[in-house]
């Protein structure tokens, strides 16, 4: 590759971390920290405020394979700069919510921006700009955006407590403009519809077509069950290190350290493992958290710090697989939508494991980790019935 173009490819993918750090801080991310004052000002329950973020999630989920072939015909500019239009919007709704119809509202809107405007719609940009070479892209964005709840959560609370969460949402709305827009619309536009040749048609598993075979079966499992635990973690993690003895203070500097093991995790992704097939490497992160689990277990409160670091190592990789297995078993036509139905029902694992996980704590306590354990493995035993090709073992 010329300098210039590993110039121009390094530009997009800054452009789009930097798009995807503030699409997930101002969406995700945003009930954590909002959640409870919007529910005070609105009249309804915390527990209402987020049933209106799940719905959003499952709406979310339920967009993306129609994203991802738009992006596959298009490319995917023109579909990232929708999506900050939509992020505007949800925000300014949420804004000026006063009632529960308008809290819902607000949160379907939102639900259309996460459905166009995250992960699965980045990675598809990059697979239609750069087919089979995407794998380096897709670790690049992923680098900046996995800092996305440490600046969105300090954000978010700094603007409640200086602002209120009104101006917070509109604040994040104006982020939108002045800095998702302009990116996303330097954001190179795509050439021809990628086809494969010869050469790769004996490459990759099937002819490009997108058919629930076995394989796609079993890569939508181990997603799920693997976003499953990812969500559950993410909502319940403090409070099931203290389950296991920890005092608030161990239990929050713990749970502090995923994020950076998983910035350490791509980074190690993207060098030492960079030659490693990716389903390979996605099979050796399925194992990082039932192996810090059985750690935590046995030595509870002790092992807080050993846990949330092999849970936020494979999370970090995990996420990256999402993108890159698909693309080397599949190879790049028709990637966009086969990342969509891929990712629909890890979005939907991700909307309900809070909840699901939460009623498993309250009656297990700090046990519920040989829970997230064995489903870890079942995510693990998946991805070890495929084979590097993409045909599922038997």
């Amino acid at each position: 590759m010329g300098v210039g173009l590993q110039e121009r490819r390094i530009a997009v993918i800054i452009m789009l971390g930097i798009t995807q750090t503030l699409a997930w801080a101002s969406s995700y991310y945003v009930p954590a920290i909002l959640a409870d004052p919007i529910a005070r000002d609105l009249g309804v329950s915390s527990t209402h405020v987020f049933t209106a973020f799940s719905a959003s999630l499952i709406l979310s989920a339920l967009l993306g394979p129609s994203a991802g072939r738009r992006i596959d015909r298009f490319g995917g500019r023109g579909v990232l700069i929708a999506s900050n239009f939509v992020f505007v919007a949800g925000l300014c709704l949420l804004a000026s919510a006063q009632t529960a119809f308008a809290l819902w509202l607000a949160w379907m809107v939102l639900g259309v921006g996460m459905g166009i405007g995250l992960y699965d719609a980045a990675f598809a940009t990059l697979g239609r700009l750069y087919g089979t070479g995407a794998r380096g892209s897709i670790t690049g964005i992923t680098l900046f955006a996995g800092f996305a709840s440490t600046i969105g959560w300090p954000l978010s609370a700094w603007g409640l407590a200086e602002i209120g969460w009104r101006n917070t949402c509109l604040a994040w709305a104006a982020a939108h403009i002045v800095i998702g827009l302009p990116l996303n619309l330097l954001l190179p536009r795509a050439g021809a519809v990628v086809t494969l040749t010869e050469s790769e048609r004996e490459k990759f598993h099937g002819d490009g077509e997108v058919r629930m075979d076995r394989t796609m079966w079993l890569l939508a499992f181990a997603f799920a069950a693997a976003w499953f635990v990812t969500a559950a973690m993410a909502a319940h993690l403090p409070r099931i290190l203290e389950g296991a003895g920890a005092t608030t203070m161990q239990a929050v500097a713990a749970a502090a350290l995923v994020g950076p093991a998983q910035v350490a995790a791509r980074i190690f992704e993207a060098t030492a493992l960079r030659t490693m097939h990716p389903l390979s490497v996605a099979r050796i992160a399925a194992t990082t958290h039932p192996v810090g689990a059985l750690v935590a277990i046995s030595f509870a409160a002790g092992a807080s710090f050993v846990f949330t670091i092999l849970h936020g190592l494979g999370n970090g990789i995990l996420t990256i697989a999402r993108g890159t297995v698909p693309l080397a078993i599949y190879g790049p036509v028709n990637y966009g939508y086969r990342l969509g139905i891929l990712g629909a029902p890890s979005r939907i694992a991700q909307a309900t494991a809070p909840l699901l996980f939460g009623l498993l704590l309250e009656r297990m306590g700090f046990a519920v980790l040989a829970v997230s354990g064995a489903i870890s493995l079942l995510a693990f035993a998946a991805l070890m019935m495929i084979a590097p090709g993409g045909k599922a073992s038997r």
